[in-house]
């Protein structure tokens, strides 16, 4: 699986604005959907917070689909 990396824009976001913010997911309903369903997982933990706060290096994973949160650039 390729790791695709994206950058956010501050030191930490929370994990249903990276979904869309990556185009994982087109709105934060879905994103509430998808997380509430246990699709996604943080570093290799099923998540279930939507707003769990991300930072640089964490790699989330949905639908087999691996996406790093990468540094501002």
């Amino acid at each position: 699986m390729s790791t695709q990396t994206v950058p956010i824009r501050d030191d930490s976001i929370r994990l249903g604005q990276f979904l869309k913010l990556a185009n994982l997911i087109e709105s934060g309903a879905e994103a509430k959907e998808v997380i509430a369903d246990g699709l996604v997982s943080v570093n290799g933990e099923l998540e279930t917070r939507r707003g769990r706060q991300l930072v640089v290096g964490d790699l989330v994973e949905i639908g087999g689909v691996e996406v790093a949160v990468g540094a501002p650039e």
